[in-house]
């Protein structure tokens, strides 16, 4: 009998060169970019002659788009440009992970780079301070696409018992969630918490609070560190809004935002001005809510499992089958921050933030 292929190695054996010092203070940078389906990440790295300190002190770079949907083969070159560094915690030392924008041949920003009207619009809201609070839902899959640590072949018991559970028969996989918060928090990401979720081996992270374009970037380089982390274990991590059909809870990044308005006394009348704009722009929302404009969310605003209709706007206190809720707290204190519950867990963040924004503050 043959001897079947297996992709996985020997980590530990990998430790060795890991700690192996490296000459002259060189060090090495990972460029880390979205590629053309707007929700893939791509990553490549090069050699630096010192660490730098500033994404201005990393030089632009070039990969071939044609092999990411984002060129033709004719005109493949498309550039990286510097906007964020994070620390490395995998090389760890000096090493960097540097978040980088994608622009065309001509330089201008590639189609699927959404950072660039984005970092527009928060610079024009910028005298309101706009902060930002995502709470990213995945699922953790094994590499045959099925939940992971649910029965091959069937189904775990009803949801119930999960959502922020613990025992064996309750939680999957919390190692991967452990190691992600740890290599977020030395990243410098701002990862607020995480906490299982409702479905088994569905889990959920927060970043935040976060200003203006600081938010797009720190989720995306939460995302990148958890496709990582979870190769490291040999799991895959899908932001998939509905990955298992039926009476399963989906997966969603419901969206905290605040200006400093509606965070002071009063604020409360704030958020419902805001909400008030955001109800007659419900389409334009929806459609920026997931890569494919809607058709992802189609699969999970279905107006049960803890969702609204994606058809119908609405809001209340507390209320989680809203497309809206006004936390209990806020509704008390009489200001605060609202939270959208309609973005999908593979939404992008730059393009929820900046809708946002610009109903709400900016008027379009």
């Amino acid at each position: 009998m043959a001897k079947t292929h297996h992709s996985k190695t020997d980590k530990s054996i990998l430790k060795h060169y890991m700690e192996l010092e490296t000459k002259d203070e060189k060090v090495q940078v990972m460029y880390v970019w979205i590629d053309g389906t707007g929700e893939g990440l791509r990553c490549k790295t090069r050699t630096m002659d010192k660490e730098p300190k500033d994404p201005e002190e990393c030089p632009l770079w070039n990969f071939d788009g044609s092999s990411t949907g984002q060129a033709e083969g004719s005109n493949s070159d498309v550039f990286l440009k510097p906007v964020r560094l994070f620390n490395d915690p995998f090389r760890r030392g000096k090493n960097k992970l540097l978040l980088c924008e994608t622009l065309k041949y001509n330089y201008q920003p590639a189609d699927t780079n959404l950072r660039s009207t984005c970092k527009e619009a928060m610079d024009r809201a910028h005298d309101s301070y706009p902060w930002f609070g995502i709470e990213q839902e995945y699922t953790l899959l094994d590499i045959d696409n099925h939940p992971f640590g649910w029965p091959k072949g069937g189904f775990p018991g009803p949801q119930g018992p999960y959502y922020c559970g613990v025992g064996t028969n309750r939680v999957f996989g919390r190692d991967i969630v452990e190691a992600h918060y740890r290599a977020c928090l030395y990243a410098g990401i701002k990862i607020a918490g995480t906490n299982a979720e409702v479905m088994p081996a569905q889990w959920e992270f927060q970043v935040g609070p976060c200003e203006g374009i600081e938010m797009g970037d720190h989720l995306w380089m939460a995302r990148f560190l958890l496709h990582r982390v979870a190769e490291d274990f040999g799991v895959v991590a899908s932001f998939d809004p509905k990955p298992m059909p039926g009476d399963w809870n989906g997966a969603g990044a419901h969206c905290n935002y605040s200006t400093i308005q509606m965070r002071e006394d009063g604020g409360l009348k704030v958020i419902e001005k805001a909400i008030d704009r955001m109800s007659k722009k419900h389409k334009e929302h929806i459609e920026a809510y997931d890569p494919h404009q809607g058709k992802d969310n189609e699969r999970r605003l279905t107006g049960l499992h803890e969702t609204s209709s994606i058809h119908d706007f609405s809001a209340g206190i507390a209320n989680r089958g809203c497309s809206i809720r006004i936390p209990r707290q806020v509704g008390e204190d009489k200001k605060g921050y609202l939270e959208d519950r309609r973005p999908s867990s593979n939404c992008d963040p730059y393009a929820v933030t900046e809708r946002i924004v610009r109903t709400t503050v900016l008027d379009e």
